[in-house]
């Protein structure tokens, strides 16, 4: 069976798993391997099982973080079981949502936001 995971790179690796863990509740399931320079180049992330990677910019392989000025080219599809809940984190933690919370049938109730690292990400709590 194939897998297709998510690898997200962020500018700054130690906070943006700060916020992962404190706003969307992920845990981290693979520890950060910090490369020579101090930069985190791979750590992998869980919200209740969804998983993805992560690392930091790495110009020599042409990896960089998403470009404010333009937005993130994926979105990233997050279900959980309390958009409300998790979108009153989102915005405590002080990011505007992009839409939502609302109802969209038939996906269910959902909400978009771009974290502060510029990835996009959809939530969805089917109904």
């Amino acid at each position: 069976m194939s897998e297709l995971t998510p690898y997200l790179c962020v500018v700054d690796a130690r906070a943006a798993i700060a916020w992962y863990a404190d706003v969307l509740g992920a845990e981290v399931t693979f520890e950060p391997v910090v490369m020579p320079d101090g930069k985190v180049g791979h750590v992998e992330l869980a919200v209740d099982g969804a998983g993805w990677m992560m690392s930091e910019e790495f110009e020599s392989a042409g990896v960089a973080a998403p470009d404010p000025l333009r937005g993130s080219a994926v979105s990233m599809h997050l279900t959980v079981a309390d958009v409300d809940a998790t979108c009153a984190r989102v915005v405590a933690a002080g990011v505007t949502l992009d839409r939502g919370p609302e109802d969209s049938p038939p996906a269910g109730r959902v909400a978009v936001f771009r974290d502060p690292f510029g990835h996009r990400w959809f939530l969805n709590q089917p109904f």
